[in-house]
């Protein structure tokens, strides 16, 4: 009896294949039901990256790495109070204003669907002759006439009597007068919000270690390598935080440009609560793809009161447009795309992936990760070509 060669070239082939297919799946599927925990991990790396310059300029000023590190999360920390209690208080103006945004919106549905009417009214006239047009109002009122007796038919003395009409039932409806449909939904989904909140109070602990302890952390993580091994981790470190700080300070940066522009543009023509939209505009213009139509978004809705003249919105979509392009095509391959590398198909496909595992934030953070995986597959001999095959 013949015994299989299991050592034969196809078969190991085939073992390797099945091997990764099943590492990749087990991988996403701790990358799906651990996302709360690895986004808050990631996000603060991010942070840290973002804040490690400011740090190394606290360092020259001879101060020791943990009261530097300690002084910029504390500055980090003031300044997103002080952002937060400013978009608070536009956003209580809002709330206010939440009627007259929802009576200008009616109006603007109630005056998009007559003119659609009348225009469907003007291309039907165009398109059908005038013979045709009067025999279907002719047969039109021949049928409304016919439909006149057998509704006004009189009863006769003989006739049953009619049963009274019974209005509809009335399906109970169990209100909470003392819920706002906001407390209700956040009532409802407590647990998420609750699980959300307690990893965020775990980010400003975690960006302050990964600041004070980093080349603590540097040191011995690249000891649990040895040999030639120790020098491409190292390699693969150095280039996957090259690649991160590169990124996300430059997105930072070309999104703060952005929004102090956007601001001093809706100043200017005089758009409500462009404290708030603008920052908004300027940094969803950054979302790859549809950033442009997400920019335009925020500054519409606050003109909602304001604007009457379709020439207005027109500005505002120009402008907002226009700097979109500029920034993207001008300050963005300066600041970012020299560092990430990644072809078209590669960063379509990743944000596809991250996406689909991880939502609004997987969108946000498909670019680094992708990147971070290309650095990796640079440095790695035997994946090489997964790099060459995302690379540009």
């Amino acid at each position: 009896m013949a015994v299989q060669d299991t050592t034969s070239p196809s078969i190991v082939q085939i073992r390797n294949t099945g091997g990764v297919l099943f590492t990749f799946g087990v991988l996403t599927a701790l990358l799906y039901f651990g996302r709360l925990f690895i986004v808050t991990l990631l996000l603060s790396i991010f942070i840290a990256f973002i804040l490690e310059p400011i740090v190394n300029l606290f360092m020259r000023m001879r101060m020791p790495r943990g009261f530097a590190s300690f002084l910029v999360c504390s500055l980090a920390l003031v300044v997103i109070y002080a952002g937060a209690l400013l978009a608070y208080s536009q956003a209580a103006g809002i709330w206010e204003e939440l009627p007259a945004y929802s009576q200008r919106i009616s109006q603007i549905t109630e005056k998009v669907l007559v003119e659609v009417e009348g225009a469907e009214k003007a291309v039907n006239d165009l398109l059908t002759p005038r013979r045709i047009r009067d025999q279907q109002r002719y047969a039109q009122q021949q049928a409304e006439a016919q439909k006149q007796p057998s509704v006004a038919r009189r009863r006769r003395a003989t006739d049953p009597p009619m049963a009274p009409l019974l209005p509809p039932p009335v399906q109970e409806v169990r209100i909470r007068a003392d819920r706002s449909p906001v407390v209700e939904y956040l009532y409802e989904n407590w647990r998420q919000f609750y699980d959300i909140l307690l990893m965020s109070s775990f980010v400003p602990f975690l960006v302050y270690f990964m600041l004070s302890w980093r080349d603590h952390f540097v040191h011995n993580f690249l000891r649990v390598f040895h040999g030639e091994s120790r020098g491409i981790a190292a390699a693969t470190l150095d280039g996957i935080a090259r690649m991160a700080r590169a990124y996300v300070v430059g997105n930072f940066i070309l999104g703060l440009l952005l929004a102090l522009v956007s601001m001093g543009f809706f100043w200017v023509v005089k758009v409500p609560y462009w404290l708030i939209v603008g920052p908004m505009s300027g940094f969803l213009s950054l979302v790859p793809y549809i950033g442009m139509p997400l920019a335009i978004i925020p500054p519409y809705l606050a003109a909602l009161t304001v604007y009457d003249n379709v020439a207005e919105y027109l500005v505002i979509g120009t402008a907002v447009a226009f700097f979109h392009l500029l920034a993207l095509n001008l300050l963005y391959p300066k600041l970012v795309g020299s560092r990430v590398h990644l072809n078209p198909l590669a960063v379509t496909v990743g944000l596809m992936f991250w996406g689909f595992l991880w939502g609004g934030i997987g969108l946000v953070l498909a670019i680094p990760l992708t990147a971070s995986i290309k650095a990796i597959c640079d440095q790695v001999p035997g994946l090489s070509g997964y790099g060459r095959l995302m690379g540009d």
